[in-house]
């Protein structure tokens, strides 16, 4: 049985690790990975046809804990105890919750003290104690429900039969309704640099540079999480090399040489593209979600790969939501004559568009794409089924079967002239 520690507003964990509010998804699967030998019957709950209208939600079902992602972020909002008697819960290191301390009334008053009076749900038949990020749920009979909102405290209870929480949930804020999830702690950055936003910026309908706003922990001495975190923008191009990439976005999480180019069949003559004795390689920048492919004789960036990491993918939980904007614009029929001079259609392109309105937007018959159908060595089926891949201008869109975007990648026409920011 877990020993756990809880701390409104923040987490719940013990000396070994811990749960943190806006704490990346990623983090917590690798927690539950180390210490798989105390924490089992690990579930993840996701929509798989409209991932963004329901919660990622990590369920461990033999500890009776339930952590909720919110589906845009990816970062934990909500750490919910349903079954507490499941897990020994303490608070300032006296426990409130063991086999042999029942969580009544009279011991959440004596653990936690002087709160504001609980609030009583009718159709739901349940008293809710709410603290600043922490609240509790009792079950309260029919018969028992006051006709004044005093608190738990104005009920009487037959031969002293004091009601037990059946819910825990630690939030951030005052409202557990109107929570969300808070910013990515420090505790959480561990020498790393985060994606705030990413920007595409194009012109003349080519990428001509790539824009990273990024996140880590400074080096003040403020002890605010505010006061430490320090923001940045990063610009990669092109025909940057590898060094050049370094010194933007430092070390990549890592490296991935590409043995062979399964595209290369639908490449023009591809049958006269001689087998290279080097291989092209790949910076994994997982916390940002983005990969940086160079050549291997130059040694300059060729490709960026954006990834979305949406469950039902593949790759999903390999990297952090890379959350880009994409200004795609369509050249304008030549044979219509505006009343005034415009540029051309744009639109931007996010990581939570649909396929459907790239395709609504472009208005013309797009080509058949191509299928792709991912598999490992060790195994040779891939339950999440084929994605599909489109080419629009300098950029190929993988699309899921749910029609939510899996990634982008952004690659240089043959011909064009290099950028290079050195």
């Amino acid at each position: 049985m877990l020993d756990l520690d809880v701390v409104p507003e923040r987490s719940l964990g013990n000396e070994q690790w811990e749960f943190i509010l806006g704490q990346p998804f990623y983090q917590t699967v690798n927690i539950l990975k180390r210490h798989d030998r105390n924490i089992k019957g690990v579930q993840v709950w996701y929509s798989d046809q409209v991932p963004l209208d329901m919660d990622l939600v990590l369920n461990l079902s033999q500890d009776g804990v339930k952590l909720i992602y919110d589906s845009y972020t990816q970062r934990l909002k909500i750490i919910e105890v349903y079954n507490l008697n499941k897990v020994k819960l303490k608070y300032c290191g006296v426990h409130f919750n063991t086999p042999h301390i029942q969580p009544t009334i009279a011991q959440i008053d004596q653990s936690f003290g002087a709160t504001h009076p609980g609030v009583y749900d009718s159709e739901r038949q349940v008293f809710v104690l709410n603290f600043r990020g922490l609240s509790f749920t009792f079950p309260i009979e029919s018969k028992l429900e006051p006709r004044y909102a005093h608190g738990l405290g104005s009920l009487q209870f037959p031969n002293g039969a004091s009601p037990t929480v059946s819910k825990m949930c630690i939030f951030s804020g005052n409202s557990l309704a109107n929570t969300g999830a808070p910013l990515l702690p420090i505790q959480s950055f561990y020498g790393n640099c985060y994606l705030e936003s990413l920007e595409v910026l194009r012109e003349n309908h080519t990428t001509k540079e790539v824009r990273f706003h990024l996140v880590t922990e400074g080096t003040g001495p403020g002890s605010l999480s505010e006061m430490r975190r320090k923001t940045f923008e990063r610009r990669v191009r092109f025909g940057d090399s590898s060094e050049d990439v370094t010194s933007a976005l430092g070390s990549p999480s890592k490296m991935f040489y590409k043995a062979e180019d399964k595209m290369r069949i639908h490449s023009p003559e591809a049958h006269r593209l001689v087998r290279s004795r080097s291989s092209d390689y790949f910076y994994n920048y997982v916390t940002l979600g983005v990969d940086i492919l160079f050549d291997a004789n130059t040694h300059k960036v060729k490709k960026f790969v954006l990834h979305t990491n949406y469950p039902g993918h593949y790759n999903f939980n390999m990297y952090s939501r890379c959350d880009f904007r994409i200004s795609l614009s369509v050249p304008r029929d030549p044979s219509e004559q505006p009343l005034v001079a415009v540029g051309d259609p744009q639109m931007v392109i996010t990581a939570y568009t649909k396929w459907d309105e790239v395709e609504r937007f472009l208005a013309k018959p797009m080509e058949k794409p191509v299928v792709l159908n991912r598999a490992s060595s060790t195994n040779t089926t891939n339950p999440f089924g084929s994605t599909f891949c489109y080419g629009v201008q300098d950029m190929i869109y993988e699309v899921m079967q749910n029609n939510h975007i899996a990634s982008v990648t952004l690659y240089q026409p043959s011909g064009a002239q290099t950028l290079s920011s050195s």
